[in-house]
């Protein structure tokens, strides 16, 4: 029997985990174990998101826990390294990009043992995003390439992977997406936050180039403040942005808008499905509002998911405040031949746990 070793180490990696490991729990000739690194170790947000995913709890936790990029990268080495000497298992499983991806990845190759990546290939280009270096390096060192979009298999045959070693598979954060979106929409979320379906705007906000900066993070409120004059923001409000808003002072530039403690995977899928248009800087929410059809102006100067932008309802709209309230202006009227992009269907997963089962 086969034994993989499945990684999450923060919230994002969860919805991406969950399909490929139900299936392989349920196959006759795989023996998956789940290891949480403990990257994003608030216990009550990621026991949600266990409990909504209906994942197993973890059959290994290590409890890294926070610090600098290089304390979490090493500390996730260490414990890693401990464990796969442990459990020898065949493969290494990492999806995305956060750090827990890069350590596991490294760990797993200086004994030797196979690792697969879930979302290969993604590039924004920008080194001074710490998931680009962590995507790149993991890509140099992967034995399998699972790739989510044409942008990743282009990226990886410039970077000389071979061929053999890349699998378009398509987008398993859309795997737990349709899996969940029916149970999702039967939450009270929006009679709770008082809006109507198509009447309201949802708001993440996160990357450190957008709120750690001042000037930046006033731009982008500025524009807010505008278009709340026409519908209603919900802004679950993530720590570190709290954090900033507290230490710039600028707390009159969020006056009217929902401010709300982070949400439930279910509860948030909810609220993004319903809604008017969504303002992000995440990554996985491009995603997600493409298949849903949902407008998405991300608050970024590049995309390492390009195909939201080609063929999606997603659009690029930088830090400026006029850029984002043109684009806000212009969306509703640009969307109306978005597409899903190809395998973008629910089974990702399976052709990815066909690959090991096929070995």
């Amino acid at each position: 029997m086969l034994k993989i070793v499945n990684v999450v180490g923060a919230r994002p990696n969860f919805m991406k985990v969950a399909p490929i490991h139900y299936l392989m729990k349920n196959s006759h000739k795989i023996n998956p174990l789940l290891v949480h690194t403990g990257q994003h170790y608030d216990e009550k947000m990621s026991k949600t998101f266990f409990i909504e995913l209906e994942m197993p709890e973890p059959d290994l936790y290590l409890g890294v826990g926070s610090g600098t990029h290089a304390q979490q990268t090493a500390a996730v080495m260490v414990a890693m390294e401990k464990m796969l000497q442990e459990e020898r298992p065949d493969w290494l499983l990492v999806v995305g990009d956060v750090n827990s991806t890069l350590a596991s990845s490294i760990a797993a190759a200086k004994l030797n043992i196979p690792v697969a990546h879930v979302e290969s290939g993604l590039r924004s280009f920008d080194r001074q995003m710490p998931e680009e270096i962590n995507r790149i390096l993991t890509d140099s060192i992967a034995d399998m390439l699972f790739v989510t979009e044409q942008s990743g298999l282009d990226n990886l045959e410039k970077e000389g992977i071979p061929s053999d070693k890349v699998c378009f598979v398509g987008n398993v954060m859309i795997d737990s997406l349709v899996q969940h979106l029916q149970k999702a929409s039967q939450e009270n979320t929006l009679k709770d936050m008082q809006v109507e379906p198509d009447q309201y705007v949802l708001m993440t906000l996160h990357r450190p180039s957008n709120v750690d900066n001042k000037e930046n993070f006033i731009k982008i409120l500025n524009a807010v403040q505008t278009i709340k004059k026409d519908y209603p923001i919900i802004f679950p409000i993530h720590p570190r942005s709290k954090k900033m808003i507290d230490e710039f002072g600028l707390q009159s530039l969020v006056d009217g808008v929902k401010l709300v403690e982070p949400l439930g995977y279910l509860a948030f899928l909810n609220l993004m499905s319903k809604a008017k248009l969504v303002l992000t800087d995440s990554g996985g929410i491009q995603e997600e509002t493409t298949y849903l059809g949902i407008p998405c102006l991300t608050i970024r100067e590049n995309t390492e998911r390009p195909v939201t932008v080609e063929i999606g309802t997603n659009r690029l709209v930088g830090v400026e405040t006029k850029d984002i309230l043109g684009a806000y202006s212009a969306i509703f009227s640009e969307l109306k031949k978005a597409q899903i992009p190809p395998l973008w269907d629910g089974k990702a997963a399976e052709r990815i746990v066909d690959f090991f089962l096929n070995i």
